[in-house]
């Protein structure tokens, strides 16, 4: 398909200014804990009003002794981690937390002593994070990880559950998604998204961030190596894609991630660097009213010195309250939420 970028430039000098109020801020574990080190966390929102965080957590990324650890509670009162998922002495990774339409909560996570040739599996909570099912694997046999690769799924306006995937293979990067039209039980994976490599340098792109702008109409925002954040557009429901493009925001080869608000203002997480290994810090939340052609609004989350990392967000909405969970400085997940207002 051709490329479907976003309308011109003209109508974003028309757009309102949003504000951003901080309202909450935290570390949801301190520092009496069972593992050195944590990063890449997830986060939703309990029916009860409380939030459940997981993420990763050993002596360090990549080793065999990393597992999935998990709190609940809110700011101020997380409970003490537990770890929820350790299926065997492999390193374990990249937990993405959803919230099905029924209000279970599944955990998926990836397991594996390297990247091209982890494995995707899942456990499911109803009753918010007290007890869990058994793990299973997403797509038995698979190596490579399906479904989400560190953000959360979307569920369409048309019920489709949308997952962006990625795929890592001797430092070629390409992007996906895994659609399900049955509420996961059974995945389909798209080719991978069109890329010209002579234009997106290095790795590629990799970890998407979906959101649906209007029925069937699907964006996603892309991590890439290019000092960019890379942008593709699907007009029939995630099926197929345009071809990814750069946008103006940078990005360090570091997470992102998006949620869209009410009304349909955007939501991002990001590390506000540029170059491919930059920096990971500032740890920026940038706001969109024009689906993302420009971002006129872009707050410091937490910021430092160039070598000190806030990276790896996680970014929920609810009404008109974003919560952002990130890493802080490969030690602790740390908490915040705040106002979105046009």
């Amino acid at each position: 398909m051709d490329s479907c970028k976003p309308e011109t430039k003209q109508t974003a000098e028309k757009q309102p200014q949003p504000t951003v109020t901080p309202l909450t801020s935290d570390f949801v574990f301190g520092d009496d804990r069972d593992f050195a080190q944590a990063h890449a966390s997830t986060l939703v929102r309990t029916n009860d009003g409380n939030f459940l965080v997981a993420w990763f957590g050993g002596t360090h990324e990549k080793h065999d002794d990393v597992g999935i650890w998990l709190t609940k509670g809110n700011a101020g009162s997380f409970s003490r981690p537990v770890e929820v998922a350790k299926i065997r002495e492999d390193a374990h990774w990249n937990p993405v937390l959803f919230k099905e339409a029924s209000g279970s909560i599944i955990l998926y996570f990836k397991v594996g002593k390297t990247i091209d040739n982890w494995e995707t599996w899942w456990i499911r909570t109803t009753d918010n994070g007290a007890t869990w099912s058994a793990p299973a694997e997403l797509v038995a046999g698979d190596k490579g990880g399906r479904g989400p690769v560190r953000n959360k799924p979307i569920t369409l306006a048309d019920g489709t559950l949308l997952s962006g995937s990625s795929k890592e293979t001797n430092r070629v990067w390409d992007a996906f998604i895994d659609r399900s039209t049955d509420n996961g039980q059974t995945w389909t994976k798209s080719d991978f998204l069109p890329l010209d490599r002579t234009a997106i340098e290095g790795e590629g792109i990799i970890q998407p961030t979906l959101w649906e702008s209007a029925p069937g109409k699907v964006h996603m925002l892309l991590r890439s190596s290019a000092g960019a954040i890379c942008r593709s557009d699907s007009e029939d429901g995630g099926v197929a894609w345009s071809p990814v493009y750069k946008t103006e925001l940078p990005n360090p080869n570091s997470g992102i991630d998006v949620v869209k608000l009410p009304g349909g203002t955007l939501a991002l997480a990001f590390n506000n660097t540029s170059g491919n290994w930059g920096s990971r810090s500032p740890l920026s939340l940038g706001v969109s009213t024009d689906n993302g052609l420009t971002w006129p609004t872009i707050v410091d989350i937490d910021k430092g010195t160039e070598e000190e990392e806030f990276s790896y967000p996680a970014i929920i909405q609810y009404g008109d309250t974003v919560a952002v969970t990130y890493t802080w400085k490969r030690q602790k997940i740390a908490f915040k939420s705040f106002l979105v207002k046009n």
